[in-house]
Order: C-alpha cells, then sequence, then structure tokens
C-alpha cells in the first residue's frame, strides 16, 4: 500500500464532504477523537445561538424561543435515539456518564434476600467501577463481596461466556461497557442480554466508546437501559452533556433520583410536592438542564443525521482495518502488537498498539504533528474518525511513526505519562 492508494480510498469515500464542516487542528493529524472529538462548524453555530437567545429572550427563552430550552433534552433524546436504535421516548440528553449510571443504579439495583450482587468487568473504565461500589455501600452492602467482575482471559478481551458464566442466582443487576476503552472489543449486547433475562437479571450498557462509532440496536435488542457521554465521537464538545436510555417497559419505574425535571411537564411548574414523573425517559433527568453544555450536540448530531451510522461505521472499519494493515507492513520490526479485535464485528472505532515504550513515542508522535492517546501501563490508542479523517491522514501518520522508530527519536522523551495521559 502506498500514498496513491491512500488517495483512491479518499476518492471513493462517500463522507469525505463532511472533513470540511470540522476545525482540523494545522499542521496535525487528530487521531485522539474517541477522547474528544473535534469541533464541528455547526457545533460553534448552535453554541453561538444558544448564547444569542440568552441575550435576545433572557427568561423566556424557556418557552417563546425557536427552540424553547425546556423542551432542549427531549429534542436532542430525538436526535440521538436513531444512533442507538432506539425510540424517541426512550432517549434523554441528560447528566454526565457517572451521575446518569447512579441514576439508573439507584433505579434498578434492588438487593432482596440472596439477590444482592452487581455482576460488572475487571477491564470497565474505573468510574463506573467506583459509582458501582458507592451505590452497594449506599444499601449497605460491601463492594468486596458484592461486586462480581468478570475477568479477562487475556488483559485486554473479555468472553462472552465467561460473563454469561457469572450470570449466577445472586445477582440483581449487570452494568458492561458496550465497547472496551482500551483494546476497543465491542461486546455481544444482544447475546449477553438474552442471557441476562433468561436468569431474570436486568442488564445496561455504558455506550461511552460506541455511541457515534458502531450501530445499536438496543429496543430490538430489550436492553434494559443504557448511558453515556457525548464528547468523544459525538463531537459535543468537552464536558458536554451526557444521556441515557430507558426501556419502555419500565416507564412505570420510578427514579431512584428524583429531581424536579423528571417531572411531567405539564405539572413541573405546579411545584407540587408530590413527584409526578414523564412517562418516558425524561423521567429520569434531576436537575435543570446545562444548556451551554448542550446546545453545541444540536449542531453537532445533525451531522450524523445525514451521514448516517451505516456509513459512518463502513468507514470507521476501512480506516482502522488501513491502519492495521500499515502497522504490519511498515512497523513489523519495532516490536508492536496489534491488541484490538481484528475482526469487524468486535472492533470498535480505535486501533489499540502495545509497546514498551509507548508513553515516550506518544511524545514524539505529538512533537510531530500527530495526535494520540497513551493509555497506562503501555498502550497507544489512534482513532481515526469517520466523519473527518482521510486514509491519507492514515497513510501519513505510520509513516510518521516509522521514521520516529527508525530515528529513534522517542528516546529523547521520558517513558512516563503526563498529568493527563
Amino acid at each position: 500500500m502506498d500514498r496513491l492508494c491512500a488517495q483512491e480510498l479518499d476518492r471513493a469515500d462517500v463522507l469525505g464532504r463532511f472533513r470540511k464542516e470540522f476545525y482540523i487542528p494545522e499542521d496535525a493529524i487528530y487521531f485522539d477523537g474517541n477522547s474528544l472529538g473535534l469541533l464541528s462548524k455547526r457545533a460553534e453555530a448552535t453554541l453561538y445561538d444558544m448564547v444569542e437567545s440568552w441575550k435576545k429572550f433572557a427568561i423566556d427563552g424557556w418557552t417563546n424561543e425557536a427552540q424553547p430550552w425546556f423542551h432542549l433534552s427531549e429534542k436532542l433524546g430525538n436526535m440521538t435515539a436513531p444512533l442507538i436504535g432506539a425510540h424517541p421516548e426512550e432517549v434523554i440528553t441528560t447528566g454526565s456518564t457517572t451521575t446518569n449510571l447512579h441514576q439508573l443504579a439507584a433505579t434498578f439495583f434492588k438487593p432482596e434476600g440472596q439477590k444482592n450482587k452487581i455482576l460488572a468487568d475487571e477491564l470497565n473504565f474505573p468510574s463506573d467501577i467506583y459509582a458501582l461500589k458507592s451505590q452497594l455501600q449506599i444499601k449497605g452492602l460491601d463492594p468486596e463481596t458484592h461486586l462480581v467482575q468478570v475477568k479477562s482471559r487475556d488483559g485486554h478481551t473479555l468472553t462472552t461466556d465467561d460473563i454469561i458464566a457469572k450470570m449466577n442466582e445472586d445477582v440483581a443487576l449487570i452494568v458492561l461497557p458496550a465497547v472496551l476503552y482500551r483494546s476497543g472489543q465491542i461486546l455481544d449486547m444482544k447475546a449477553l442480554t438474552k442471557a441476562a433475562h433468561e436468569r431474570g437479571i436486568l442488564i445496561g450498557f455504558d455506550l461511552c466508546h460506541s455511541i457515534g462509532a458502531i450501530e445499536h440496536h438496543l429496543s430490538a435488542w430489550d436492553v434494559d437501559f443504557a448511558f453515556w457521554c457525548t464528547y468523544k465521537h459525538l463531537n459535543g464538545g468537552p464536558g458536554s452533556v451526557g444521556g441515557l436510555y430507558v426501556n419502555q417497559k419500565h416507564f412505570d419505574q420510578q427514579p431512584g433520583l428524583a429531581g424536579w425535571f423528571g417531572s411531567d411537564k405539564a405539572k413541573q411548574f405546579d411545584m407540587s410536592h408530590t413527584f409526578t414523573p414523564a412517562e418516558t425517559a425524561g423521567a429520569f433527568q434531576i436537575g435543570t438542564p446545562h444548556l451551554f453544555s448542550a446546545a453545541p450536540l444540536v449542531g453537532a448530531l445533525e451531522l450524523f443525521q445525514e451521514a448516517g451510522m451505516t456509513h459512518i461505521r463502513t468507514k470507521s472499519l476501512q480506516l482502522t482495518a488501513f491502519l492495521m494493515n500499515l502497522v504490519e507492513q511498515e512497523l513489523s520490526e519495532y516490536d508492536f502488537t496489534i491488541v484490538n479485535p481484528r475482526d469487524d464485528h468486535e472492533r470498535g472505532g480505535h486501533v489499540f498498539l502495545e509497546h514498551k515504550e509507548a508513553a515516550r513515542i506518544c511524545k514524539a508522535l505529538k512533537a510531530d504533528g500527530v495526535i494520540p492517546d497513551y493509555r497506562e501501563p503501555n498502550g497507544i490508542r489512534l482513532a481515526p474518525v469517520a466523519l473527518y479523517n482521510t486514509f491519507e491522514d492514515v497513510y501519513d501518520a505510520v509513516g510518521i511513526l516509522k521514521t520516529i522508530m527508525q530515528e529513534k527519536r522517542y528516546l529523547e522523551f521520558e517513558n512516563k505519562r503526563g498529568v493527563i495521559a
């Protein structure tokens, strides 16, 4: 494979037109979109629209603006629903990843008798584990004995059979990642949900590294709940508002953490001390929406509506396959190991390389204009994003990495991560 091959793939790219929608860093190849997506011009515009509406309408922006703030969370939920295969009323844009997990665990973890454990995994993002442990403690249960974590056979991936084997009679709730944040492995959400329900267990998924990168069918799979952030593949901006999904069969559930924005909209301003929850996923909101952190999502999600998840997923797989092939072709003598799954149905939106000098290699890449993501203790995540990265980006990035390895330029840097990896 050579540059001409990459250029030919770019010419055939049906999503190529979306690159001009984003602010691409000058003199840099950005491969960290699975940590923070780039700013799009539409996200910028809808953020400024929110500023203007505050300026123009003040308090009346809640109801009188063309896009009333009072219904913004529901509007964004409707725009998000197609990305995860959900009914619009099952999705709400609210909170953050961890606060939404707290809400959902507080709602659906109901220990009774011997059925009093939560099943998770040892590879999940730490914040999820912190939240689950604290939910156990709130209910007077010891996390050391009541949080069961599925072990990985290789330190990078999980096996469906191993997860199902842990679905014992004492498990009341299961929380798993849809895509593992390090290795990029996609879990078989459909099979795991079926197995959980056959055993009378509720199950939910963290979609932080999957939403906007892979296709989902949560309603068809009968998943009980899910939660996510919006600043990675969805490009909502740093700290942008998260989201959650609740299967409509659970709309009769009282939220574990009630708050006034979970009210039925028609009754919210009655100011009654009796909570009347919305008959949608909106019931699981807690506080007033963070409007300036939600506004960029209006523009960001428009791009997903136009591009379509099928096209996005197809190109993402092509980009990561192209990257892996180049790594094997050009870097075989430099001791890189491709850790992420190779099969399309198991691979998320990034490539995960291991190398004993990973921290300093990441610093060298950044110095030479390639923006990667380092993960302890020796991992390099590279995420070519379908909406704004090109095949030529991939080709150039591997070429830069090869030069760094040939000239041992990574030795100029300390093999230690910064405060933020």
